[in-house]
């Protein structure tokens, strides 16, 4: 069987309070198909996830956010949880590495909250994606086009609402990191 993500280096980036589903449920549908998945944060050492209105695990950081760039991966993963999100956007070299992979046209992903991210990146002007529904109005006025739909691809953005979307998420998003970089995914 062949490896869809052979030699495809992929960053999840996240801090405490990701929501622990969409981090570890796309990190190993990656994995699962050969990628190489590496966990960035703003921390070091360790970050813990959230799930059922609960800390959860910790899970280990491979590098800071401060120490790499998006030239080091070939796609980004933006997980949601309230917390997360809302922490990352406060951090500059966070916010600098998400607009970094529209800059270089590479894929991203993102679930449920995870698109203030995309917001802060100032990369959602004219793009059609989706959210948790909290976030709606947020994108909206950012410039993008929101939808109601499990999963959203605008030229190699992936977006999804909830963990409840998580198979259809992990399918696209497997399948945009595999095209490669997109011409029109930019900032």
């Amino acid at each position: 069987m062949m490896s869809l993500l052979k030699d495809v280096r992929v960053a999840i980036l996240a801090t405490n309070g990701f929501e622990e589903s969409e981090l570890i449920e796309p990190k190993r549908a990656l994995e699962k198909e050969g990628a190489e998945v590496f966990i960035i944060s703003p921390e070091n050492d360790e970050i813990k996830g959230w799930k059922n209105g609960n800390w959860s695990d910790a899970i280990k950081v491979d590098a800071r956010v401060d120490q790499v760039s998006a030239t080091d991966f070939d796609s980004l993963v933006l997980p949601g949880g309230v917390i997360n999100p809302d922490l990352l956007r406060r951090d500059l070299a966070s916010v600098d590495f998400v607009k970094s992979f529209f800059q270089e046209h590479k894929p991203v992903a993102a679930i449920c909250h995870g698109p203030q991210m995309l917001i802060e990146a100032e990369v959602t002007n004219g793009r059609t994606l989706t959210s948790f529904e909290s976030i709606r109005k947020d994108l909206e006025n950012s410039g993008a086009k929101w939808v109601d739909e499990e999963v959203v691809v605008d030229s190699g953005l992936v977006t999804s609402r909830s963990p409840k979307d998580l198979p259809a998420f992990n399918k696209k998003m497997v399948e945009e990191f595999r095209e490669g970089k997109h011409a029109r995914q930019t900032a």
